[in-house]
């Protein structure tokens, strides 16, 4: 009987951890691998930020280029040649040289 009680109070006084109390931290491998993911995505963003604007940049300048080439250009109208001559109306039978 003293050894039934003894192994009750053994098996019944043992506290069990509360979840609460313990603390998890990913530690120093966690703190590297979230700093360097978000060095690349910074990175990531100045990139593309640097991407568009050299492409808006360069859109600008082929507007403006295109803008000063239609401003000097000379539309200017082809020489007509000279309208033939009108054909008299003389009588054929006045005209001396026929």
């Amino acid at each position: 009987m003293n050894l039934l009680m003894l192994l009750l109070t053994e098996a019944t006084t043992t506290p069990t951890p509360v979840p609460d109390d313990t603390y998890n931290s990913p530690g120093t491998i966690g703190f590297l691998a979230t700093f360097g993911i978000t060095a690349i995505a910074v990175g990531l963003f100045f990139d593309m930020n640097r991407r568009v604007r050299r492409t808006r940049y360069r859109t600008e300048i082929r507007q403006k280029l295109a803008a000063e080439e239609l401003a000097n250009l000379e539309v200017a109208k082809p020489e007509r040649p000279a309208p033939p001559a009108k054909p008299s109306r003389a009588n054929p039978e006045s005209d001396p040289n026929q």
